[in-house]
This record gives structure tokens, C-alpha cells and sequence, in this order.
């Protein structure tokens, strides 16, 4: 049977890859928002050029534009959404830390502690 050491040990390690998780979804959804801006920003540049299709097309270029910033808004509501999962994340690996942490110094404790007594039953037996 495991310990409860053992146990706050593996929930760290749990915690810990949750959190890298969130962060890594967090920052490919910036990263799409970011796509999307660009291409967004280059549709119009595009658009009032002479040489561009968006005389004869301007249907086409107005949705194409309208479709990127809705991308970008929905990956930036994304992102929110997940730097508050983070936030959650973070909280709950600082509360399993603490209780690994304060196991671990009370089995430390522990462990002195018999030694101690192992050493003065040796000597008490000795005399």
C-alpha cells in the first residue's frame, strides 16, 4: 500500500503536467488569435489595392474578414478562459505542494525521532 507521501507525490506531478496543460492550450489559443488578427489586418490591406480581386469580389472579402475577427474574439475568450484554469491549476498545485511538503517534514521528524531513540535504547543497553 502506498503512502500518503507517495500519494501527494504523484498528485504533484499530476498537478504540475494540468497545469502545463492549460498553459500550452493558453498560449496556442493567443497564437490563433494572433493568426487570425494578421490575416484579418493583411484582407484589408489587400482590399483597397488596385490590383486586387475586391472590386470584383467584395462579398468574398468582407465575409472573409468578418470570419477572421470572429476567430480571433473566440480564441481570445479562449485564452481568457484558460489563463483562469491556469489560475485554478496554480492553486491547487500550491495546495497539494504544501500538504507533500508538510508529510514529508513530519516523516523526516519521525524518522529522527526513532533514530534518537533507537541510539539511547543502544546505550541504555550497553550499560
Amino acid at each position: 500500500m502506498s503512502t500518503r507521501k507517495d500519494r501527494l507525490k504523484k498528485l504533484v506531478k499530476v498537478q504540475e503536467q494540468l497545469k502545463a496543460l492549460h498553459e500550452t492550450r493558453h498560449a496556442t489559443f493567443l497564437a490563433a488569435a494572433g493568426a487570425a488578427e494578421a490575416e484579418a489586418r493583411e484582407l484589408v490591406g489587400h482590399f483597397d489595392q488596385a490590383d486586387s480581386l475586391s472590386a470584383l469580389f467584395p462579398d468574398l472579402y468582407h465575409c472573409r474578414i468578418a470570419q477572421a475577427v470572429v476567430r480571433q474574439e473566440a480564441n481570445l475568450a479562449s485564452a481568457r478562459q484558460e489563463a483562469s484554469l491556469i489560475a485554478a491549476a496554480t492553486a491547487r498545485t500550491n495546495m497539494v505542494e504544501r500538504a507533500y511538503k508538510d508529510v514529508r517534514n513530519r516523516d523526516e521528524r519521525e524518522r529522527s525521532d526513532r533514530e534518537r531513540l533507537d541510539i539511547i535504547a543502544q546505550k541504555q543497553t550497553e550499560k
